[in-house]
């Protein structure tokens, strides 16, 4: 079932939300892939990200002036289709909120914000043994593409 609280609010990140972003992303990492990372590097992306809108953006939905979930947007170019493409990235939901719609109104106001400014579709990657995760992107509505990421450290 799922309920969308009253009181809950989505807007852009702000400077002043870099430490509970920070936190969100250190767990969501732990959790989704058991890596930990070191809070003053994640802390200086984030900031670095919040700075620069070139960069991308975060969206935190926020519960009584608490944030109790993030996403952030980072971009593509797509010389094929002459638009942008929308990566979604960092999706955190705290523990005590999931399963209570919060993902589902932060996915709905990028949504709204992509069709308003062009963006051709949206985009998201997530850690092959992340079966929530999974559940979720696809109860959503997300079809699975038909690529691999490769990395290539430098």
């Amino acid at each position: 079932m799922s309920f969308f609280s009253i009181c809950m609010k989505i807007r852009t990140a702000k400077i002043r939300d870099a430490e509970a972003i920070t936190t969100y992303n250190i767990s969501l990492a732990k959790e989704s892939e058991n890596i930990p990372l070191n809070p003053d590097t994640v802390l200086v992306g984030v900031k670095a990200l919040l700075s620069d809108k070139n960069k991308g953006f975060y969206l935190v939905a926020e519960e009584n002036d608490t944030i109790i979930g993030q996403l952030m947007i980072t971009y593509e170019w797509s010389d094929w289709r002459n638009k942008s493409i929308w990566w979604i990235q960092s999706v955190y939901v705290q523990k005590e909120w999931r399963k209570k719609g919060v993902f589902t109104k932060l996915l709905d106001y990028i949504k709204q914000k992509a069709r308003k400014q062009g963006v051709v579709l949206l985009r998201l990657y997530m850690h092959r043994q992340n079966k929530s995760a999974q559940k979720v992107y696809k109860k959503s509505g997300w079809k699975q593409e038909p690529y691999e990421v490769y990395r290539l450290p430098l």
